[in-house]
């Protein structure tokens, strides 16, 4: 692939990413700041989760090799 079409997409990619999260911003701007905070934390939590899980799997497979 050219470098300029590789640009192009990296752009449109940026320009959907910014897009949603305006739609989620916006969304969050109207919700209660209880359910913001509670959906933040949950968040949170899955992202931990999921860090954790992925350290731990590599961690075995790498010692492993």
């Amino acid at each position: 692939m050219s470098t300029q079409g590789w640009g192009i997409r990296s752009m449109l990619f940026l320009v959907v990413a910014l897009l949603l999260l305006g739609v989620v911003l916006g969304a969050v701007a109207h919700a209660p700041l209880t359910f913001s905070v509670a959906a933040g934390l949950v968040i949170a939590v899955w992202l931990g989760i999921f860090a954790l899980r992925e350290r731990h799997g590599r961690r075995r497979s790498s010692s492993a090799h």
